[in-house]
């Protein structure tokens, strides 16, 4: 959710709405539909495909100035359910990390790996290397923080990444650092006890930046430190931890406790004048309140990677001699070719792509979207991010997809890209057709099951069989004191009650409203005409 009002910070695409929504009623079709939308004042009468409840819902008022987009289509038989406006172009929001991630899965498949390395720069005699060790970004998302015991991602269904936009983010309970600890531990067993020289994050396989937040091949903890928040006693001070706890960054935490059902109000972190790796939370957190998440996003990944990795070195009982909250010293490195060339002493296997992109999709990973286009545009030797969007036109081209019903300036779905919705509807039945087909379904959410549909028609009949990616843009109105959705989307597959397996694409523009709250219906409102659409066939 991209929110540009007056009164708010511009912040993040988030694209993760998640509300709560009553179950929705048995659908109906009215007389014989008309083969074109008709209507009177605004309001659409019938549409041909279309259930006559689908039509209440947008119907509503908020929606009165907007349009409704929607095509449906059999996957089996391809005839074309609904087409409602379904070749004109409307910005989807994050539904573009179906454009981004599904080119990364159709160009690698979803159990493709990539390596971290560390390189020796030296030699080694007697356990000391006399040089300097290198950790090797490759773009790997989750570098072993998120791996679950059964080796699948784990996720929350409000991310941390949201934390500063949303309430209600929640933590997974794995260690963040776990990956930096398997090559501390790989370093030791390679004969390594001592780095005489330096450590050093080689963080330049790839440049590219996302809403002034930079794109970095190394990422731990998606690059952000979080920051919970648990109220005390009304009246006296939070207690807050940072975590991960890596050194230098510390925490000056001023936030107080008021009395049980007071409002709580953290506003995001900020950094301390006069230290930058001191990270200042205020505001203030109800007696009665759960444990608050904020998160502080770190502006220079490759120094606080290096730091966390001479930690975990020492914890594997690795000797560095260098100063470990040094800035990260990559001038001194040769050319990423001689790097390439060095032995490899350890190295971090990461979590298979469908795992990977079932992180990004599930709770919309704007950052991890964007870095699956990089890493294309490494695999075309090319180190410019913007390059990866070449590649996944010529991806998407290949495999039959015309892509000039779609026009993309990112792969995060920030505001400025288009698409139709019978463009998306391709998508989902070109996946439909691969030996994979199941696997890329189970990567979206699923409604009233998980991620940014996990509390959307959770009662419903169509809970569970609808699998489908969101995206919002959410702007303001200062002329009228209003917000104005620019768009809400939703797409992707589903089982229906009566046995058919339907691509669909549902987006709505324009609808306005007097509160924020309001806003947040519209993820409902999207769900219910899907799962209207679902009981009807």
């Amino acid at each position: 959710m991209i929110m540009r009002h007056k009164r708010t910070l511009r912040l993040m695409t988030i694209c993760a709405l998640v509300t709560a929504v009553a179950a929705t009623s048995g659908c109906t079709f009215g007389g014989e539909a008309a083969s074109s939308p008709v209507g009177t004042g605004g309001a659409l009468q019938s549409v041909a495909g279309l259930p006559d409840a689908a039509l209440e819902v947008m119907n509503q008022p908020q929606f009165s100035d907007g349009r409704w987009l929607i095509s449906v289509e059999d996957i089996d038989s391809g005839e074309t359910v609904v087409d409602l406006d379904a070749h004109k172009m409307a910005e989807p929001g994050s539904f573009v990390k179906t454009y981004s991630a599904g080119a990364a899965w159709v160009k690698w498949g979803p159990d493709h790996t990539i390596s971290t390395p560390v390189k020796q720069l030296g030699s080694t005699s007697n356990g000391t290397l006399t040089g300097d060790l290198v950790l090797v970004g490759q773009g790997d998302l989750t570098m072993g923080g998120r791996t679950k015991a059964d080796g699948s991602v784990d996720f929350t269904n409000f991310d941390h990444n949201d934390a500063n936009a949303l309430p209600g983010a929640t933590l997974t309970t794995e260690n963040p650092l776990a990956g930096l600890d398997q090559l501390a531990a790989g370093v030791k067993a390679s004969g390594i006890s001592a780095v005489a020289g330096d450590v050093i994050v080689d963080d330049r396989l790839f440049e590219g930046e996302l809403v002034e937040e930079p794109i970095t091949p190394i990422i731990i903890n998606q690059n952000v430190l979080d920051i919970l928040v648990t109220p005390g006693a009304a009246g006296s001070p939070a207690s807050a931890a940072l975590t991960p706890a890596v050194a230098p960054w510390k925490l000056d935490n001023r936030v107080q406790t008021v009395a049980a059902g007071a409002t709580t109000s953290i506003p995001t972190p900020s950094v301390a004048a006069d230290d930058p790796n001191t990270i200042v939370i205020t505001g203030q957190i109800a007696a009665d309140s759960a444990p608050a998440l904020k998160v502080h996003v770190l502006e220079d990944p490759a120094t606080f990677a290096r730091t966390a990795f001479i930690e975990a070195l020492q914890r594997a009982g690795v000797t560095v001699t260098s100063n470990p909250t040094a800035a990260n010293p990559e001038g001194s490195l040769p050319e990423s070719s001689a790097v390439a060339a060095l032995p490899t002493v350890a190295q971090l296997t990461s979590l298979p792509l469908g795992q990977e992109v079932t992180y990004v999709m599930k709770i919309s990973y704007n950052r991890g979207a964007q870095t699956l286009l990089c890493r294309l545009a490494v695999a075309a030797g090319e180190t410019d991010c913007d390059e990866g969007l070449v590649e996944a036109q010529k991806i998407w081209s290949e495999a039959g997809l015309d892509t000039t019903g779609a026009s993309l300036i990112d792969g995060s779905g920030l505001d400025g890209n288009f698409i139709t919705p019978k463009n998306a509807v391709d998508i989902q039945t070109i996946f439909a057709k691969r030996p994979d087909a199941a696997a890329w379904r189970d990567t979206l959410p699923i409604l009233g099951v998980d991620g940014s549909l996990a509390d959307v028609q959770k009662t419903s009949p169509a809970a569970g069989k609808v699998f489908a990616k969101t995206g919002t843009l959410l702007g303001g109105d200062a002329f009228n004191n209003r917000y104005r959705l620019v768009t809400k989307t939703l797409g992707g597959v589903m089982d229906t009650e009566k046995g058919r397996h339907l691509a669909f694409t549902i987006m709505v523009n324009q609808g306005f409203y007097t509160d924020a709250a309001g806003v947040f219906q519209a993820n409902d409102d999207v769900g219910n005409v899907a799962a209207l659409i679902q009981q009807a066939y």
